[in-house]
């Protein structure tokens, strides 16, 4: 195994290909784990953290949609996500391109 640290760095950005085309956050990161997570080291782990994410803002998303028509209050729940969304995958894209721990607050472990 070998230490890439940009392709891991271009795991946690490519999921803000969400908020840029609508879809690709969660495709092309899955992709880039599956086919490297043999190849790179850490790169399993990681991997396994973004799709748990990704899972997770979704699970939340959600749930969020019957709150705008019971209580209004998932407009503010969905605007949290969007905003998670963003600043999480860049802050953890720095941390791992400085070889600090990547971290996803909020995040349901469907994959261990």
């Amino acid at each position: 195994m070998r230490e890439d640290r940009q392709t891991l760095m271009l795991a946690h950005l490519s999921q803000l290909l969400d908020l840029v085309t609508g879809f690709g956050g969660f495709i092309v990161p899955l992709v880039i784990w599956i086919s490297k997570k043999d190849e790179i080291y850490d790169m399993d782990e990681q991997g396994k953290g973004i799709i748990n994410f990704q899972l997770s803002m979704f699970l939340y998303a959600l749930i969020c949609v019957p709150l705008i028509l019971l209580i209004g209050l998932g407009f503010l729940g969905l605007i949290a996500i969007g905003i998670i969304c963003l600043v999480f995958p860049v802050i953890n894209a720095i941390k791992v391109n400085n070889g600090e721990e990547p971290h996803y607050p909020f995040s349901i472990r469907f994959i261990n």
